[in-house]
């Protein structure tokens, strides 16, 4: 499956360079030595792009992963085409989570590591690498690869400390708290999530609630298993 994705991948990295080579073989003059003069026009529409992401994420919320993981595949080669790098990583990130809520791990994490950060990297997009990170550390985390894991989350929470993103940093202390929970640090976890909380407070959002709620009735079963 990860050669395949390769691929694919691959595929939409050299889309941009026959995209131009059709626009060259249409700006040719079919008839030797004439004057005129053919404007070429791309084969690839952004419209297109939009109505694939749109359809994707119609997809993504009926749970229909495969689906949706196609047409964010066809989004994704349409704005690479147009050169919109911004919504091709968008995509890029979208078709990484298809695979990992599909339980792909090592293909979500080819992707990002070969495609969404080098995208970003280039365009020194802070905002899409964070991003990446996040879903770097639920990636690792689920194929039980804590100490990336753990790496992942903090990249994530540094960004978001220098973009004062409170949600991205509070997801990315969760995040920690989760791998703590998952060496059985319990004590350093439960000290995570005390942070959340507070840092949840602070910015008066109950959307974590429910989250650290469920983390924290985790930490004291395992701790009842322990004993």
């Amino acid at each position: 499956m990860t050669k395949v994705v390769l691929a694919v991948v691959g595929l939409f990295a050299s889309l941009q360079i026959n995209a131009q080579n059709i626009d060259k073989s249409d700006a040719q003059d079919p008839v030797s030595g004439g004057s005129s003069i053919n404007i070429a026009v791309s084969k690839f529409d952004a419209a297109d792009a939009d109505s694939f992401y749109e359809e994707a994420e119609s997809l993504e919320r009926k749970g229909s992963f495969n689906e949706a993981l196609t047409m964010f595949g066809k989004a994704a080669f349409e704005y690479n085409a147009v050169k919109n790098f911004n919504r091709y990583g968008q995509a890029i990130i979208k078709m990484s989570n298809m695979h990992y809520q599909l339980g792909r791990f090592t293909d979500a994490e080819q992707i990002l590591l070969n495609v969404a950060l080098k995208n970003y990297s280039k365009l020194g997009s802070k905002s899409g690498l964070m991003n990446t990170y996040n879903l770097l550390g639920k990636v690792y985390l689920a194929n039980s690869k804590y100490t990336q894991s753990m790496w992942f989350y903090t990249q994530q929470g540094i960004l978001a400390k220098q973009l004062k993103s409170n949600n991205s940093y509070i997801e990315s202390v969760l995040g920690i708290a989760q791998v703590k929970i998952k060496k059985k640090d319990f004590t350093l976890a439960l000290r995570d999530l005390k942070t959340a909380e507070f840092l949840a407070s602070s910015i008066k959002t109950n959307q974590y609630k429910s989250q650290i709620k469920d983390a924290r009735e985790v930490i004291a079963s395992k701790a009842i298993d322990k004993k």
